[in-house]
């Protein structure tokens, strides 16, 4: 497998985590699309960040894609499908085309078709934890046909792949229902324990649930489920999208994922700053935003 040249489709956190710590060889390039690029606001921040990594910003997907045996999709889930048919007019014959995105099964399978049909060889890639502080050591999930060849390639960028499966949309279905576990405690924290601080009984609370879970520090848990949300909860709001199509996908209820999904997005429009490792700082701050946004009526305005 030839590795000399490396196309990358958005150059968010992922692809600047991925791609930081990536092992190169000589005469290696890097070369990234993100549609950023293309907006005058935006343009400066990718291009110093391609530069400040050693990646070419390339102007358009077709140069990003030129010669690129091997492709990295890391753009935003809603953008995800997008991608993948706009990439099928630019890819090389054989190229392996990692899509490394937060999708449904079904939206695996349907940029699948699309990097297949161009000639191209489909790997869908589960990202099973946040990519910071591990970078490339993050944990991944790979399924489908070519999923043996992709752990290939990725052992040795440095990464650190696993195998989920022969199928296309195996990887994505464990990241996905695992997110309704974990996106979901990130939720109810918030529900309760803000309600808590609200009522002034937060400590006799997080003392309850310690009795009941002591295998966890529910104080310590509760600060960092905040951060998270504050921080990520854009991303992780879209995330649960996803896993709400999953979960319809297989004939199943999504409430929950999508009461999660507008817990997460109400705090990340809050637009805060994570603050210090504290709960009450974090909780008394997005309580202040939330009463900000509170409507006449005493509903939050959207």
């Amino acid at each position: 497998m030839n590795r000399d040249r490396i196309g990358i489709i958005g150059f968010g956190e992922a692809a600047r985590a991925f791609s930081s710590g990536w092992t190169r060889t000589d005469g290696m390039v890097l070369a990234a699309y993100d549609l950023k690029i293309g907006s005058p606001g935006t343009a400066a921040d990718i291009s110093a960040a391609c530069a400040a990594l050693s990646v070419e910003a390339a102007e358009d997907m077709a140069a990003a894609l030129a010669d690129a045996q091997i492709v990295f999709s890391l753009v935003t889930a809603d953008q995800a499908e997008v991608a993948a048919q706009a990439a099928a007019a630019s890819l090389s014959p054989g190229a392996l085309y990692f899509d490394c995105n937060s999708c449904s099964p079904a939206a695996k399978v349907s940029s699948a078709a699309a990097i297949e049909g161009a000639g191209g060889r489909y790997v869908d890639v589960a990202v099973m934890s946040p990519v910071h502080p591990a970078r490339h050591l993050t944990p991944l999930l790979l399924s489908g046909p070519h999923a043996e060849i992709g752990i290939g390639v990725l052992s040795g960028l440095g990464m650190r792949p696993k195998p989920a499966g022969e199928r296309v949309g195996q990887a994505s279905s464990i990241k996905m229902l695992r997110s309704v576990i974990i996106k979901g405690l990130e939720a109810l924290t918030a529900e309760s324990l803000l309600a808590a601080r609200r009522a002034g009984v937060e400590d006799a609370v997080l003392a309850s649930l310690q009795a009941s879970d002591p295998g966890i520090d529910w104080a310590k848990r509760a600060a960092y489920n905040l951060e998270r949300m504050i921080v990520h909860g854009a991303r992780r709001a879209a995330e649960m999208q996803e896993v709400a199509r999953t979960l319809r996908e297989f004939g199943l209820p999504d409430r929950l994922s999508l009461a999660i999904a507008d817990w997460q997005d109400d705090i990340a429009a809050l637009a805060l700053p994570p603050g210090a490792d504290d709960f009450a700082q974090r909780a008394d701050a997005i309580l202040a935003g939330l009463d900000e946004r509170r409507g006449p009526d005493g509903t939050h305005e959207v």
